[in-house]
């Protein structure tokens, strides 16, 4: 019994929120990966979406996992949402990139909506301190559950960190709506 209470409460304090690594107002690292949407591959440059308006960056520990697979659902069933208040999405992960190319059209799961682009040995992840952690511990090459928005001058709007799927949309959406709202005073 209290091996059980050891590990649920590891477990919560794994999942319970934090704030991500960048704060508001760092200047976010530019990057290109090899990225897919809807199954076709191709580069994707974070500095060429950035002149369309915010970027909405979120890290991912794994395709095909359940928390990243509702997560992917999430981003994808409001990425419609995103576009119409200026901003676009990008998923990217260190787990299992060579599916990748699947992962991106599956309809259960980014549906072809967004890009997904792979990040080997979590190099990206590490320049956006978003290395996964496990309590309290780096777990090497792997991207963890954390989100950004980025603005069109490449600095940081908003960070959030948790590694609960569920409320990331809601908060860089917020962050998005609340970025437009004040470019229109």
């Amino acid at each position: 019994m209290f091996r059980s209470a050891l590990i649920a409460a590891a477990l919560v304090t794994a999942a319970s929120p934090a704030a991500a690594k960048l704060a508001p107002g760092t200047k976010a690292p530019d990057f290109s990966a090899p990225a897919y949407l809807a199954g076709e591959a191709f580069t994707y440059k974070l500095a060429d979406h950035l002149k369309k308006g915010p970027v909405v960056l979120y890290f991912f520990p794994s395709a095909y996992t359940a928390g990243c697979n509702l997560e992917a659902r999430l981003f994808s069933e409001a990425v419609d949402e995103f576009k119409a208040n200026g901003a676009t999405v990008i998923g990217v992960t260190s787990g299992k990139i060579e599916k990748l190319a699947q992962f991106s059209k599956d309809t259960e799961n980014c549906g072809g909506k967004f890009p997904v682009a792979a990040d080997p040995g979590a190099s990206i992840a590490r320049r956006y301190d978003a290395s996964l952690t496990m309590k309290g511990m780096t777990v090497s090459g792997m991207s963890g559950r954390v989100s950004y928005v980025i603005a069109p001058d490449g600095s940081v709007i908003h960070s959030y960190e948790n590694l609960d799927p569920n409320d990331h949309v809601n908060q860089t959406l917020g962050a998005v709506k609340a970025w437009k709202a004040a470019k229109r005073r």
